[in-house]
């Protein structure tokens, strides 16, 4: 199934399902109680979350925002104290510097250079500040960058993909963000989870002579908060 397949496969359900509850409430099935709760501002957080959840297994957004309208939820059913903004804020920013260390974990990216001095992996974090670089490499193969606080620019226009591997760019921002620029002929699927941001591709159409090449497949993957980036060619 196609990316534009399953998002109108989601879209149908979704709909589906609001009017079957619309329609559940107008027979008077469900009970008025349920509509409040459901079709709050957290009960919006959370069907949010469910569908990243179901649609992106394993990305941090979807618990993050089912957490965020859970505790919400609990609260206005009086089975959570009051809980105050000015502590609910700072709880997500440690939620998120606790996934960033996990992260660091979980993924090793190979130091250094290659031999002929290319760079096949990045890994570069921007935390206050940022800057340019310049990424030459026959065979790059991905990498990791970190973007709080600050953010820079990444050209790949001098570089080549890997044939033999699957190229993964994991991205994570937060109060900052990221540029990648690409070559036009490069294939680049975008899989970045944002919460209160976004990560957009800004490339160029390329003209009916200039097609691109199947082989050359980037992911760029991650995860962004109030924050974001965008690819360009």
């Amino acid at each position: 199934m196609s990316r534009t397949q399953s998002k109108n496969l989601t879209l149908g359900v979704v709909l589906i399902l609001i009017g079957s509850l619309f329609l559940a409430k107008n027979l008077h099935v469900l009970p008025y109680d349920f509509f409040h709760y459901l079709f709050n501002w957290y009960g919006w957080l959370i069907m949010i979350g469910l569908v990243i959840m179901i649609k992106h297994p394993g990305r941090p957004a979807g618990y993050v925002l089912i957490g965020i309208g859970g505790i919400f939820l609990l609260q206005d059913l009086d089975y959570l104290p009051y809980i105050h903004a000015r502590i609910i804020w700072p709880l997500i920013l440690i939620g998120a510097g606790i996934y960033y260390i996990i992260r660091q974990q979980q993924k090793e990216i190979p130091k250094g250079e290659a031999p002929d001095g290319s760079m096949d992996f990045i890994d570069d974090t921007n935390i206050f500040g940022g800057g340019d670089v310049i990424v030459e490499s026959d065979s790059f193969k991905g990498g990791r960058i970190s973007s709080i606080f600050g953010g820079g620019s990444y050209d790949l226009r001098k570089s080549k993909l890997s044939p033999d591997t699957k190229n993964v760019l994991d991205v994570f921002a937060m109060f900052g963000g990221s540029t990648i620029i690409v070559p036009q002929d490069w294939n680049v699927r975008i899989e970045v989870t944002a919460l209160f941001g976004g990560f957009s591709d800004k490339r160029k159409t390329l003209s009916g002579s200039s097609v691109k090449d199947p082989r050359k497949q980037l992911y760029v993957k991650g995860f962004v908060m109030f924050g974001g980036g965008e690819v360009k060619s």
